[in-house]
């Protein structure tokens, strides 16, 4: 008889989180974060051709804190999804395969993300005064 201890499939809680694990489920999320994300330049670009108080409206909701904080949150998903899709790329390719390879360029994929969304930040907030 089989040891009944053990689950009969794998579960999460069986395995060690690792980064390959981390980017394949980012890379999904962020890929749905940026297809929501889309009906927020929808909204921008409608709300520009209705004409100056249908922008005010729009720029004063994309000023406020939340939507601080969802522009940054989708300019993250960007770059993420973004850098790892590169990733890919070259894996599609052929190369990158060795585990320490592929573990290496999962951790730039992430740190590189950030990086990148500072980057478009800090540039965003110089130009014109700020956001």
């Amino acid at each position: 008889m089989a040891n009944r201890e053990r689950p009969l499939s794998p579960h999460l809680q069986v395995y060690r989180w690792q980064i390959q694990m981390v980017t394949s489920i980012l890379h999904r999320a962020t890929g749905i974060i940026l297809s929501v994300g889309a009906l927020l330049i929808a909204w921008a670009l409608v709300s520009l051709a209705a004409g100056p108080e249908a922008w005010a409206q729009f720029t004063a909701c994309a000023r406020s804190p939340l939507g601080f904080l969802i522009l940054f949150g989708w300019t993250w998903a960007f770059a993420y999804h973004l850098i790892n899709g590169i990733r890919h790329l070259v894996q599609d390719a052929g190369y990158a395969y060795k585990v320490d390879t592929f573990v290496r360029n999962g951790w730039i994929s992430v740190i590189g993300s950030l990086v990148l969304t500072a980057l478009i930040w800090i540039v965003a907030m110089m130009s014109r005064g700020g956001a």
